[in-house]
This record gives C-alpha cells, sequence and structure tokens, in this order.
C-alpha cells in the first residue's frame, strides 16, 4: 500500500489511503515534535489594533484584534479555501507544480525538487499584487474562489499598510504624508498560500512544516478553529490558540534587515494531528525582487522603502558603534537562497551578514 500511495502526488490523497505514516515522511528521531510536552497554555500577546500607537511595539509576534478586516470577508475566505482542498484530486491536480518561480501553483511538502524529508502540507500559493495581473491564473473551482480571495487580500494589504506605518514609527522614523506605503503600491509584492493539513495517523513522526523563521518583510496569518501553529518563545515550544476573527502578525527576515535587528524574525512551525483537518492561510508582503535591501542610508518610512529597503540612517550611528548588520543584496537572491535550503535550516539570515573589518 505504501508504494501505491506515495505514488499520489498530493499529501491529502495519501493520507485518505494509510493508516501509517509513509517513510519519506518521518523525520529522524532527534527533530520530531514532542507533542505532550511542547504546547503550553502560554501563547503570544493580543493586541487591539485601534491601541496600537506610540514607540513601545516590540514584539516580533502577536495576535490583532480590531484590524478591520470584515467578518465576513474572513469567513468567505476560510470557506473557499476549505471547498478547494476538499474538490476531487482531478480538480485541484490541474494546478500543480513543483516549480517554485510559477506565481499560482498547488504543491505538497515544501520544495519537492530538493528536501530530503517531506512535510504533511498541501498548499495553493497565489501571487496576487496587482490582483489584476494574476486573478485570471488562480483557480476558477470553486466558482467563488476568485472573487472571495480577491476581497480578502485587498482588505489584508490594507492593514498591512497600517501596520507598516505603525512599525516604521515605533522604529523612530518620521512620518511623511507624502511618503505613506499607499502611495507606492505596485513597488512591492504579496502571495498567499492557502495550506492545508489533512489528518495525519502518527503526527509524532513528522510535521506541517518544521520550525522556519519567514524570508520575507512581514507575514498576517489567519487560522481556523484547530490548533496547529506554534511558536518558538522564552526557550520552548508554544501554541497559538485561534482566537475567531483575529490575525497573527509576524515579522520576517527583511524586517530583521531594514531595522538593523531592532525586529527579529521569529521561529515558528505546523503540527498536524490524527482527527482534524487545519487550513493556515498566510500573506506574505515582500520586496519586489529586484529590490536591494542592504545598509545605504535612507531617511524615509520603512513602509515607503519598497524599491531600495535598508538599515535606516536612524538605526545605524557609528559613534554607538551601531553598525549595519547585514551586507546589500536583491530580494531575489535571498528568496532563491530560501527555496533551494528547503527548510534544512531554519533561517538563511546569517549567509547576509556583512564582513567584520
Amino acid at each position: 500500500m505504501e508504494a501505491s500511495a506515495t505514488s499520489k502526488l498530493l499529501v491529502s490523497d495519501i493520507a485518505s489511503s494509510v493508516d501509517h505514516v509513509p517513510s519519506n515522511y518521518v523525520r529522524p528521531i532527534s527533530d520530531r515534535p514532542n507533542l505532550s510536552i511542547e504546547t503550553s497554555g502560554d501563547s503570544i500577546p493580543m493586541i487591539d489594533l485601534q491601541e496600537l500607537h506610540g514607540p513601545n511595539r516590540a514584539d516580533v509576534i502577536y495576535q490583532i484584534k480590531n484590524h478591520g478586516v470584515p467578518e465576513k470577508t474572513i469567513e468567505r475566505m476560510m470557506t473557499v479555501a476549505r471547498e478547494f482542498f476538499r474538490q476531487p484530486e482531478s480538480e485541484r491536480v490541474k494546478h500543480y507544480s513543483a516549480d517554485t518561480k510559477k506565481t499560482t501553483r498547488l504543491s505538497t511538502s515544501f520544495n519537492v525538487g530538493s528536501e530530503k524529508v517531506s512535510n504533511w502540507r498541501e498548499f495553493l500559493r497565489l501571487h496576487c499584487l496587482p490582483i489584476e495581473d494574476f486573478i485570471s491564473e488562480w483557480p476558477s473551482s470553486p466558482v467563488s474562489f476568485r472573487e472571495v480571495t480577491a476581497e480578502y487580500a485587498t482588505s489584508v494589504r490594507a492593514l498591512v499598510l497600517v501596520l507598516l506605518e505603525e512599525i516604521s514609527e515605533s522604529l523612530g522614523l518620521a512620518k511623511d504624508s507624502d511618503c505613506k506605503a499607499s502611495n507606492t503600491l505596485g513597488k512591492h509584492s504579496q502571495h498567499m498560500a492557502l495550506n492545508y493539513y489533512p489528518p495525519c495517523p502518527q503526527p509524532d513522526l513528522t510535521f506541517g512544516l518544521p520550525g522556519h523563521k519567514d524570508p520575507n518583510l512581514i507575514t498576517v496569518l489567519l487560522q481556523d478553529e484547530v490548533s496547529g501553529l506554534q511558536v518558538f518563545k522564552d526557550g520552548k515550544w508554544i501554541a497559538v490558540h485561534p482566537v475567531p476573527n483575529t490575525f497573527i502578525v509576524n515579522m520576517g527576515d527583511q524586517m530583521q534587515v531594514i531595522s538593523n535587528d531592532k525586529y527579529k524574525s521569529e521561529l515558528h512551525r505546523a503540527v498536524v494531528n490524527s482527527d482534524k483537518e487545519w487550513i493556515l492561510i498566510p500573506t506574505f508582503y515582500c520586496p519586489s525582487l529586484d529590490a536591494v535591501v542592504g545598509p545605504q542610508p535612507m531617511v524615509t518610512p520603512l513602509s515607503y522603502t519598497w524599491v531600495r529597503l535598508c538599515p535606516q540612517q536612524e538605526l545605524i550611528n557609528e559613534e554607538e558603534e551601531s553598525h549595519a548588520v547585514y551586507r546589500s543584496f536583491t530580494y531575489a537572491e535571498y528568496y532563491e537562497k530560501f527555496w533551494d535550503r528547503a527548510l534544512a535550516t531554519e533561517s538563511c539570515i546569517d549567509l547576509f551578514k556583512a564582513s567584520k573589518t
């Protein structure tokens, strides 16, 4: 049975036909989730967006409420995602590709072309900015998929722009009404992933995704009612318990670079269970691929520096020996490293540190 199961492209179809985890999904003993002790009752901070003001906003991962995205928009997005993954394999596989450069693709695990151990995950990845450039590539089944996803992506983008302005202020950077991020649309990119984690017969042997840090600037995650997301905090893994109508906000590696380590990207992972499917929908905000990320000083707010992202002049103070931590690079260079390493390491940010002289 294992041979026939592993010949299937999609993990959800493997899951429906096995009573044990195929060998290519089994993690080494030293790298397995200990589900009995690693789900602390602690969780991450809950922040009210209406109260997110002032300089004291140093959390790198938090849940956010009163965020301005309509509850109906959230409900419809989660519903259409579930409907997509419950379609027959013959419908879903129309969008399958192992090419990590494709702007719309269904795949499984993480990077099937380079990873050594597979992950218990199926995902649909979408580029969605500008929406009109990509929407024709998106699935047309379910029939409401494109409309619902476009509405959701637009609403989340508006939220991200607010968050970036608040983060810019928290770093002590001046706000300029002529330089708001809303005036620079098209100079950055936005991706979504619809992550589907089917029930797993042996969840203690594998991960939905192992511990990793996001390569982008900032991530806004929507999770359903099943607890499967965990973050590494204070030396231990803790569960991020689902709270209706909230988002999880996570800083990525590019935020760590442009803030010169004032913000740090957060280690997180997805665990699976034997009883329930669960869905996690992250929205990734990124620089454009040709953006230069590096130590060239600029004075505009973070949310405006999409074409050339860099540690801000105010964050690099030679007199106080606060030099640029990272060298210059293009986001395309960073993104390629991230996919090629296939989560073999938690992050590739150390490859981009500036040389010490």
